[in-house]
């Protein structure tokens, strides 16, 4: 990026972080650089080990989207060898665990007719969440695996799953610190410029996404399509919670009615018992 001097500067309250999903998205498009350094992370490798990075499903940035033709996850080419599926998800739509196996099987599907199997790239889906996919058994950030159930003995290095929980900052193993994953979510969690420039300050690729982040809050035709999708992730928790709301009351009513069931059921046995006794 360029000067640095307004990033430095910025103060107050962040219109549209890196949890917005078309910022996200918007921001790995922009910087190549902050491509590389959050895809190295997620995957434990060097940045200087990507030599080549590339999205295969750009977007027109600015351009007016919906959410029939917003394209959600960003699916990234490495070094020509591997394929990293990403998206970034706020609500919980409680389709999480399907909608990863259909971006990553969809992603596995990429030979040609006379291409052989052995030609197929390894793929990984990686859902970044602001919730907590499994309640019961939380996790900072989950990676799995085709494995044997018995013996644990991988089937394939060719497919995997992980999910970045960034409501379990506090959760992070050493292994994600060493590969700076907490700092990323810190990152994406910052509400305010001031917490933004305390998170990236040791970290060139951080800083990049920063620098990146403060540039396109202030193009109007990102802002425009930010707010567009934020619009529609509050409609969606609006949905979302009127519907648990009714399946909530529909449970009460089933209880109610079957209470009185089972006291109609008590009514009539009893005069049954009546009519036998008389």
């Amino acid at each position: 990026m360029g000067n640095t001097a307004p990033i430095m500067e910025a103060k107050g309250k962040i219109d549209y972080g890196l949890t917005n999903d078309y910022m996200f998205r918007a921001i790995l498009q922009k910087s190549r650089k902050t491509l590389i350094g959050l895809a190295s992370a997620l995957l434990h490798l060097n940045p200087e080990d990507i030599k080549d990075i590339e999205i295969t499903n750009p977007i027109i940035l600015g351009e007016s989207i919906n959410a029939k033709t917003f394209i959600l996850d960003v699916n990234i080419l490495l070094n020509n060898s591997r394929m990293l599926n990403l998206e970034m998800q706020v609500n919980n739509l409680h389709n999480w665990e399907n909608r990863s196996l259909c971006y990553l099987c969809s992603n596995f599907s990429q030979l040609n007719k006379g291409d052989a199997y052995e030609d197929i790239k390894p793929v990984i889906n990686i859902g970044i969440l602001d919730y907590t996919l499994f309640e019961d058994a939380p996790e900072f950030y989950a990676q799995y695996e085709l494995l044997n159930k018995k013996t644990h003995r991988r089937y394939s290095d060719k497919l995997g799953i992980s999910v970045l929980d960034l409501t379990q900052i506090d959760m992070a193993s050493d292994e994600d610190k060493a590969y700076g994953i907490d700092t990323w979510a810190t990152v994406f969690k910052a509400k305010t410029w001031e917490e933004l420039r305390m998170a990236v300050q040791s970290n060139e690729y951080m800083k990049d996404a920063a620098e990146t982040l403060y540039e396109l809050n202030s193009d109007e035709t990102i802002r425009q399509q930010c707010e567009a999708r934020r619009r529609a992730e509050i409609e969606e928790k609006h949905m979302q919670d009127k519907l648990k709301k009714l399946e909530e009351e529909k449970s009460e009513l089933t209880k109610e009615a079957q209470k009185w069931k089972a006291k109609y059921e008590q009514l009539l046995a009893s005069q049954s018992e009546k009519k036998l006794s008389t």
